[in-house]
């Protein structure tokens, strides 16, 4: 996709009323309602422990577009982590490659989503670490070490398991106070 082609369809993206959030993969333009009081839960559940790792210098930023153009992607976690100077703009996008990491909640009306497109979107956009809680299979998976292709580590936990979140947060997600659908 030419960065012009990506121009056009950021336009109509902007367009958009407010209270929607979406997305651009290629030539596919996603809108999302708002989540659920459980989705909600799962994300504070999940950005409170993050919170108390977060290593100075980084904030985290809940439905941030993270954009890249040059591979004609724009995408908005539910969670992520970004520099400090990169939230001081007026703006609601920022450069995906400035993500440390990008934390997803399954939606169970399109897990596909995130299971699929955003799977593959992210490893392109420079997003060194992928989480993704996904309430109706009960289960946390880390993506990790990505190429310029796709991520080449996985690892799956159920709920009530911990999972390591490498550097630079470097802890243990504890999983046992989330919640299935």
């Amino acid at each position: 996709m030419t960065p012009e082609h990506f121009e056009l369809l950021e336009e109509a993206r902007r367009s958009l009323p407010d209270g929607f959030k979406v997305e651009i993969s290629g030539d596919t333009i996603t809108m999302m309602v708002s989540p659920s009081g459980i989705h909600q839960r799962n994300l504070l559940v999940v950005r409170r422990q993050f919170d108390a790792h977060t290593p100075a210098g980084l904030l985290p930023s809940e439905n941030t577009d993270l954009v890249s153009p040059n591979v004609g992607k724009s995408r908005n976690p539910d969670l992520t982590y970004l520099p400090d100077d990169a939230l001081s703009t007026t703006d609601n996008q920022v450069p995906a490659e400035l993500a440390t990491i990008a934390v997803e909640l399954v939606s169970p009306s399109n897990p596909e989503n995130d299971w699929v497109g955003k799977l593959r979107d992210y490893p392109l956009m420079g997003i060194p670490l992928y989480l993704l809680v996904d309430a109706r299979e009960k289960s946390v998976t880390l993506f990790s070490r990505p190429d310029a292709t796709r991520y080449h580590r996985r690892e799956d936990v159920g709920f009530g398991e911990t999972l390591h979140i490498p550097e630079p947060f470097d802890f243990e997600l504890a999983t046992d106070g989330l919640l299935p659908y």
